[in-house]
């Protein structure tokens, strides 16, 4: 498992909004998606389409790593919108010759938990036993996403 964090660079004025993942409506510094390895993207795709029409196009990606190794994976899109979204996207990284998390220092952190908040968290329960995951959602008026990580120099919660 890896953490990988992106934003919007905007001194590329050209890219078309919304941008993927949120990243147009952010009113904070947060989480706003989380992803997981799949094991079959169409079994996953069937479900999330059946919560959400919008949900489950796939799309298919390459690239080279600074080390030279071709990742390749294929993912079910994240939308653009809500700005958080609970529902996790999924990645296969069946094809790959290595997977990213491989190529990285291990700076000595753990995740200890992920969890997400909202105020309805019961509408996700039939969803996520679908998904068959076990992912808590705690009720709460805000809608978020939070990681809580062992560091070597503490516990912190973003």
């Amino acid at each position: 498992m890896y953490l990988e964090i992106l934003a919007a660079d905007d001194t590329h004025s050209e890219v078309e909004t919304p941008r993927w993942m949120g990243v147009d409506l952010r009113t904070k510094n947060q989480i706003t998606r989380w992803a997981l390895k799949s094991e079959n993207l169409a079994i996953d795709t069937t479900i999330l389409k059946a919560h959400d029409p919008k949900m489950g196009d796939i799309a298919s990606g390459c690239r080279n790593t600074d080390k030279g190794s071709l990742l390749k994976w294929s993912m079910v899109l994240p939308l653009p919108t809500p700005e958080v979204e609970i529902i996790p996207f999924m990645v296969d990284w069946s094809q790959t010759e290595t997977h990213p998390h491989d190529e990285l220092p291990n700076m000595g952190c753990k995740l200890i938990e992920l969890y997400g908040t909202h105020p309805n968290p019961d509408q996700f329960t039939k969803l996520m036993n679908k998904l068959e995951l076990d992912f808590t959602i705690k009720k709460s008026e805000e809608i978020s996403l939070k990681a809580i990580l062992k560091c070597p120099k503490g516990t912190v919660e973003i």
